[in-house]
């Protein structure tokens, strides 16, 4: 038996024992129960905090801005750095890929319930990164601690002490499902389809694999060792440079047939709810690929992202809640319907040849504009997924610390590295089957945890939102204005 083959029986006998202790009901069916959760933990959140996704939106943006950036709060990077560092996570290869995939195995429809779950979720991210900012621990060098891992175990303690080994307990599996997912979403899965991009525009680089796997994790390698300061530093750079040109191609596509948009934004919305045969799953089908690929995509009420957020330099937990909630926006309303109305037009996700492909369909639709595009797609991938890479590899290092200590961070940056070089090499199908299990398995602690601390969130977003809209909010005057240009002033509602 090959390397290879031993990897892909190993992965293939984990994801079946694992989905069938944790995902699947008794029910005829086979509705997923992380399904389940996940659209409860949506409308709970949503509905508790007023659907804050709406109301503090435009708000979101002046923070994200830096309109109220001070130096001298604690942190290690600064608000925009902080969302870049959690989309570099979100916005890559699960658009370009996993997108693909939805509407390849979940027809149009899937797209409508991309687009809902990510509504929702911007409530459970800004949640997830309050709480996280709340109880986030800071050692006497500065570097910071925080995510789910902490607020599951030190919100409980206070506010739930009759429950702290609960909580202790959702802390636990939450960090290690951390650490499981960073090795398959946050890591092979990203190598392999970047190299699956590489061989489709050169395929003479077929049975390259190792060399490729070994290329990328010591890129990834170089990185990691800097911290989330190295992370915060590159990804600010090198993801609103990824995500413009992506974006310019995609609206090209859909400019040049601008006549389709109206047709294919019917069919998805038909097709959310009435699906033809030709999609596998029916009703259930389509609604499943949805959430998959957008809780893949955007991480919404993973809690992942809240790790990075954590780290932001703020005095003010709810405010970079409220930054975190653009990401399920920018990932998915955004990037990953341009990608969805990109493919539709082409027509690329009903090539046979490319079924269950991800990357390559998104490729094949890219093409239309010329032979040249692809390898633009493909330069763009590498970069997307050296970015994901190693923002998944911080939030790795994080469950490790709080698991084992500072001391054994080393330990898994080389293991984490190591991995890197397998994603060439396994089969695509057993790594994503392996991602969706890590991933989603971390939405069960995370999401029922913050139920049982959303009063604590509740109550600080009152008074944050109440002190916003009577205009005591300090901002920082930019270059060229000074403070009296800035005066508090009430908020329109």
């Amino acid at each position: 038996m090959t390397i290879q083959a031993t990897f892909n029986h190993f992965f293939e006998t984990i994801n079946g024992r694992v989905a069938s202790v944790l995902f699947w009901s008794d029910h005829p069916l086979k509705l997923p129960i992380i399904l389940l959760v996940m659209v409860f933990g949506g409308l709970f959140f949503t509905i508790s905090y007023g659907f804050v996704n709406v109301r503090l939106f435009k708000h979101a943006w002046n923070v994200v801005r830096g309109k109220y950036d001070k130096e001298g709060h604690e942190g290690e990077i600064t608000h925009f750095q902080a969302l870049t560092s959690a989309l570099s996570a979100t916005v890559g290869l699960g658009n370009i890929a996993g997108v693909a995939l939805a509407i390849s195995l979940g027809g149009p429809g899937a797209v409508f319930w991309l687009w809902v779950v990510a509504f929702f979720g911007m409530s459970m991210k800004f949640s997830s990164s309050t709480l996280a900012q709340l109880y986030r621990r800071v050692s006497p060098d500065g570097s910071v601690l925080g995510g789910p891992m902490v607020y599951l175990e030190d919100g409980f303690k206070k506010q739930k002490p009759k429950l702290k080994k609960v909580g202790k307990g959702f802390a636990v599996t939450f960090a290690f499902f951390t650490i499981a997912a960073s090795l398959g979403g946050g890591n092979m899965f990203q190598g392999n389809q970047a190299f699956e991009l590489l061989v489709s525009q050169f395929p003479a680089l077929k049975g390259w694999e190792w060399v490729a796997g070994v290329i990328l994790a010591l890129a990834v390698g170089a990185v990691l060792l800097g911290g989330i300061k190295r992370v915060g530093e590159v990804t600010s750079k090198l993801v609103p440079a990824m995500c413009g040109f992506y974006c310019l191609t995609c609206l090209f596509i859909i400019m040049t047939h601008y006549s389709m948009v109206p047709g294919l934004f019917q069919s998805i919305f038909v097709q959310a709810f009435n699906p033809d045969a030709i999609w596998a799953g029916g009703f259930i089908g389509v609604l499943t690929q949805g959430i998959r690929r957008a809780s893949f995509s955007n991480e919404a009420g993973l809690g992942s992202a809240s790790i990075a957020h954590a780290a932001a330099k703020t005095d003010r937990p709810v405010r970079e809640g409220v930054v975190a909630m653009l990401g399920p926006f920018i990932d998915t309303h955004l990037v990953c319907t341009m990608t969805s109305l990109s493919i539709l037009i082409t027509g690329a996700h009903l090539d046979p040849k490319l079924a269950g492909k991800g990357a390559a369909i998104t490729a094949a639709a890219f093409s239309s504009l010329g032979s040249a595009m692809p390898m633009a797609l493909t330069i763009a991938a590498l970069i997307f997924a050296y970015s994901t890479m190693i923002s998944w590899g911080f939030y790795g290092e994080k469950g490790v610390e709080y698991l084992f200590g500072k001391s054994y961070v080393s330990l898994y940056r080389v293991f984490y590295v190591c991995v890197a070089v397998l994603g060439p090499v396994l089969s695509l199908k057993h790594i994503i089957d392996f991602s969706d299990l890590m991933l989603l398995s971390m939405a069960f602690p995370n999401i029922i945890g913050m139920m049982f601390l959303a009063s604590k969130t509740r109550t600080l977003l009152a008074e944050y939102y109440a002190e916003y809209m009577e205009g005591k909010m300090e901002l920082v005057p930019e270059e060229g204005e000074v403070a009296a240009d800035l005066e508090p002033r009430p908020q329109e509602i």
